[in-house]
């Protein structure tokens, strides 16, 4: 794992490849006792959970201290791996799910992450703002933004904020309303079969918006 991750990410320090180790090793545990992901991918954890959340690291570099809240993030993707990756950028983990919420705080407190916080709320009713929102195709790309438009920032310290969305497949249909939308493919970025129809949607939000 470490030499696949040095290989994609080259400036990760041992500390970092510690905790996406301990990652892999300690959400296996915790899978079997809250049904996360499919338990039938547990195997695939690392390409298919924790390189697939990295894939935002290879298009964006968060500045620090910006604040990035991950919608729906289940049991932690891909907010953790994330959160490893910019330990001076704010991670909020929301999940509706209490169960869920409870396996993303007791990872974060064993991965000595600090900059990490495990919300159990529905993402409308969550009183911040932030810069960026995450999430991994929770539901349709149109339903999701009317779920999370209003806790995005229409002004950020690099003008940059908006919605990230991981999502497979074909949704053609799904942003066709979006003007401004711009798609990134994972394929392009990992060298792995299982990213071969998987792309990133970024959609900026500004003032206008």
């Amino acid at each position: 794992m470490k030499s696949t991750l040095l290989k994609y990410f080259p400036d990760l320090n041992e500390n970092q490849l510690n905790n996406f180790v301990q990652l892999s090793e300690i959400f296996p545990e915790w899978n079997s006792k809250v049904n996360c992901i499919s338990r039938k991918d547990i195997e695939n954890l690392f390409v298919n959970h924790i390189l697939h959340s990295l894939s935002i690291a290879k298009v964006f570099n968060f500045l620090d201290n910006t604040a990035i809240a991950d919608i729906g993030t289940g049991g932690g993707f891909p907010g953790i791996p994330l959160a490893i990756m910019f330990p001076k950028v704010k991670f909020d983990l929301v999940d509706s799910i209490g169960k869920k919420i409870t396996v993303v705080k007791d990872i974060s407190e064993q991965l000595g992450l600090k900059n990490v916080t495990a919300i159990n709320s529905r993402a409308e009713l969550l009183p911040c703002k932030y810069d960026f929102v995450v999430s991994r195709a929770v539901t349709s790309f149109p339903e999701f933004y009317k779920i999370v438009k209003n806790i995005i920032k229409t002004d950020s310290a690099d003008g940059k904020h908006g919605v990230i969305y991981l999502k497979g497949g074909d949704f053609t249909n799904e942003i066709s309303g979006f003007n401004n939308i711009q798609l990134f493919e994972i394929s392009n970025i990992f060298d792995y079969e299982y990213f071969e129809t998987k792309k990133i949607i970024y959609l900026p939000i500004n003032k206008k918006k």
